[in-house]
């Protein structure tokens, strides 16, 4: 367990600071999050993904799971300028190298999609907004934010043509 927290530990907190309001939330985050991933390294197949993607999907359902459970969403904060129209996952530049070769191939995909499309799928997958508030942190109609969010995914497809992006239940 050691070396599964001195590995992915930057990972887990990078992930769990940005979806949590205080350092204390995000530190129980954290905790929850590889208690999670001792509980279900079971179930860890190489053959289906990297470690570092079944890590980060463990710990973004997790994160998921606890703001849903207490109505939350991310901080105002995260939600500025910089982090969504920049043109990266998070904001700060390139895709961290332990998300791997799938995360690499799924940016270099989105960097293809138009700017709205890009800033409202990273609103959605990486915020985990609703398409409601996609629309009133944006100032884009409800119904547009959903028609590219729709025509984005289909894009994103057609783009990595038929390629398995993620562990499992990707794209194809």
């Amino acid at each position: 367990m050691r070396e599964c927290t001195d590995r992915y530990g930057g990972l887990v907190w990078s992930l769990a600071r940005r979806w949590n309001r205080s350092q204390a939330d995000a530190e129980d985050a954290v905790q929850d999050v590889f208690v999670s991933i001792w509980r279900n390294a079971g179930r860890f197949d190489p053959q289906v993904a990297k470690e570092a993607t079944f890590v980060a999907m463990i710990a973004r359902r997790r994160l998921i799971d606890r703001m849903r459970k207490t109505g939350r969403r991310p901080t105002e904060a995260s939600l500025d300028e910089g982090s969504w129209a920049a043109g990266t996952s998070d904001g700060l530049g390139e895709v961290p190298p332990e998300l791997g070769e799938d995360a690499a191939r799924a940016e270099r995909a989105m960097g293809e999609l138009s700017e709205v499309q890009q800033r409202v799928l990273r609103l959605s997958i990486m915020h985990g907004l609703s398409h409601e508030r996609i629309a009133t942190a944006t100032g884009i109609p409800l119904g547009s934010v959903k028609t590219h969010i729709r025509r984005g995914l289909i894009r994103l497809r057609e783009i990595l043509g038929g390629e398995a992006v993620g562990a499992g239940g990707g794209m194809r």
